[in-house]
C-alpha cells in the first residue's frame, strides 16, 4: 500500500469552492421553483382564448357549448338553457378549421331573441369580437346560427360559444 494515499486532504480553497457552487445550484432551483409557482399563478387566473384578442377571465366566463360545423352551409343550435345563470356578453371561439359565420340570433328565456348579424370569417383558431347583449342579465335558452364553409378549409371547424356572466 502507498503511504501517501491515506495522508490525502483536499485543499482547503476546494472545499470552500465546493459549498459556494452548492450554494449556487440552491438559489437556482429555488429561483426556478418560484417562477414556476408564480407562471401558474398567472395562467390559473387568466385563460387566454385561442384567438388571443381578449383574455376570458375564467371566473366571470362560461361555455355554453360547442359544436362540431359541417363542410356545406348550414345551421345548428346550442342549447344553453336557465340553469347556467344571466349573462351580459357573448364570446365566439372557432379551433379545428375555417368557416364563414353569417348570422346569429340568441334567443332568450322570456321568449324574445336578439338576432345578431356577424358576417366574419373566422380563421383556424380565432375568436369573435366581445358580444354585448341588450338588456341586464339575459337567460339565454338557445343560441342558432348559420354558416358555411365552403372554399374554407379541409378539417371541419368546431364553434364554442362562452358566456359572460
Amino acid at each position: 500500500m502507498l503511504p501517501f494515499i491515506n495522508e490525502f486532504k483536499p485543499h482547503p480553497e476546494l472545499s470552500v469552492i465546493l459549498q459556494s457552487t452548492n450554494l449556487i445550484r440552491l438559489i437556482y432551483e429555488q429561483k426556478t421553483l418560484i417562477l414556476a409557482m408564480v407562471s401558474l399563478f398567472i395562467f390559473g387566473l387568466v385563460n387566454f382564448d385561442l384567438a388571443g384578442s381578449n383574455p376570458i377571465l375564467l371566473e366571470n366566463w362560461v361555455k355554453l357549448g360547442s359544436k362540431k360545423v359541417n363542410f356545406k352551409v348550414d345551421k345548428d343550435v346550442i342549447t344553453v338553457g336557465a340553469q347556467e345563470g344571466g349573462f351580459v356578453s357573448l364570446k365566439i371561439v372557432v379551433t379545428d378549421g375555417s368557416l364563414n359565420m353569417h348570422r346569429m340570433i340568441v334567443h332568450y328565456g322570456n321568449g324574445t331573441n336578439e338576432p345578431i348579424e356577424l358576417r366574419n370569417n373566422f380563421t383556424k383558431d380565432s375568436g369573435s369580437r366581445i358580444i354585448d347583449l341588450k338588456g341586464k342579465k339575459r337567460i339565454i335558452t338557445k343560441i342558432v346560427f348559420w354558416y358555411d364553409t365552403k372554399n374554407m378549409t379541409d378539417n371541419k371547424a368546431n364553434v364554442t360559444v362562452f358566456g359572460k356572466l
